[in-house]
């Protein structure tokens, strides 16, 4: 059998869908299919540091803190979507000055040409996709010429989230129509929660099976620092992903400047890219002690994950609270506590099991979830326990092979 999946973001890029759907090639391929990948081609900051890691040695033994905290040394992991039966199809696409593929004229600088792409080389048995609408717009107009069927994996609602991010609602009913489109015409329809599954069926999706998200816990904890890590006394704060409006990121920086006096000699940093990032720069720029990263490599994310003292992670309410960002998950997968500031499951597994701090989306409760890091006075699980919660309750391993007999059952 053969799957031909379309998606703009492909592993090694450093993106909850970038490694969702790696770790689905993997299951299709142990469930015995041959792949088709049609992605992007890597952005430059990504090439550099998969090329970094490559000429790394393997086995070293570094020594490694979390901020001002010394743990024990640990090797290197590695990661990949196996081989044999993958073929990775990369294509230029247009990509802002932080190597993002964001806004419609740069996702159809990929979907435009996916068209062809779909409708050239052998005939599949069946496409899979993810968003953005564009995308799924794309693969259903192809796939209805080949008579082809497809299955759209639903991580977010874009249209929802566009709504959180305060867009003008003549873009946002405009996004909901493509949106609907590429649900209403796919086979069957994977959401990544019960809240994305009501939504996708409200705009028109027939079947649909709920899988949620997850992420994959090595067998060990991502070793040495990053290139770019502060040299630095204090806490480490790390928020590693996606910067857009609907996350609300800024609450950070905010918060960080109130709680300066109170944290010695810390660093706020940022890692990643997004729709959200110049803004965010902007606003760094005005506070001592943040430092922006563009984008980098999955490994190279795992290590500042790992390194630092706890992560970040946000979400703005409002229409988009059934959301469960999964830098969460990443961040206890390399045994580092996290700060929430936001709504939903996400608030009450941080909250509940021990993770970490779960607060509001409030620059004073997260100033002072970060002053408590800095104290040591946090109360959570432990590095041990928060791996085997996730390797529990939210493996990438189980996730993916769901996903991938969904996929083959489309077929």
């Amino acid at each position: 059998m053969l799957v031909t999946l379309a998606t703009r973001t492909f592993t090694p890029e450093p993106t909850a869908a970038a490694l969702r759907l790696g770790a689905l090639v993997r299951s299709l391929v142990s469930s015995g299919a041959s792949v088709r990948v049609l992605t992007s081609r890597l952005a430059p900051s990504v090439a550099r540091d998969g090329a970094r890691a490559a000429s790394r040695p393997l086995g070293s033994s570094q020594s490694t803190r979390r901020g001002n905290a010394a743990v024990p040394g640990r090797g290197p992991t590695t990661g990949g979507v196996g081989a044999g039966l993958v073929e990775v199809r990369r294509a230029p696409v247009l990509r802002d000055r932080t190597g993002a593929v964001r806004g419609y004229v740069s996702y159809l600088s990929f979907d435009l040409p996916l068209v062809a792409r779909l409708l050239t080389g052998a005939r599949p048995d069946v496409v899979a996709c993810e968003p953005p609408p564009t995308t799924g717009a794309a693969v259903r107009v192809a796939c209805a010429l080949r008579r082809v069927p497809y299955v759209y994996y639903c991580a977010d609602v874009v249209s929802d989230a566009a709504s959180a991010a305060g867009v003008p609602g003549v873009v946002v009913r405009a996004v909901a129509a493509l949106e609907s489109f590429a649900l209403r015409g796919a086979h069957r329809v994977i959401a990544v929660s019960a809240g994305v599954s009501r939504r996708a069926r409200e705009l028109g999706a027939r079947d649909v099976t709920v899988v949620p998200n997850g992420v994959r816990v090595p067998g060990e904890i991502a070793a040495g620092y990053p290139d770019s890590f502060p040299r630095c006394s204090g806490p480490v704060f790390v928020y590693a992903g996606t910067v857009a409006p609907w996350l609300a990121p800024e609450v950070f920086v905010e918060a960080f400047e109130r709680a300066r006096g109170r944290l010695g000699d810390a660093r706020l940093v940022f890692v990643g890219q997004g729709s959200g990032w110049e803004d965010l720069a902007g606003r760094a720029r005005a506070v001592a002690g943040v430092q922006m990263i563009p984008a980098v490599s999955a490994n190279e994310a795992d290590r500042w994950m790992a390194r630092a003292t706890a992560t970040l992670a946000s979400l703005r309410p409002g229409g988009y609270d059934y959301a469960y960002p999964t830098k969460i998950l990443a961040s206890l997968a390399q045994g580092t506590p996290v700060i929430y500031a936001g709504p939903g499951r996400a608030a009450r597994d941080v909250e509940e099991v021990g993770l970490g701090v779960a607060c509001g989306l409030d620059a004073d409760e997260v100033a002072e979830a970060m002053v408590a890091f800095a104290r040591g006075t946090v109360s959570w699980v432990g590095e041990v326990r928060s791996r085997a919660w996730v390797r529990e309750n939210r493996s990438v391993e189980a996730s993916s092979r769901a996903a991938a007999a969904v996929v083959l059952s489309a077929a």
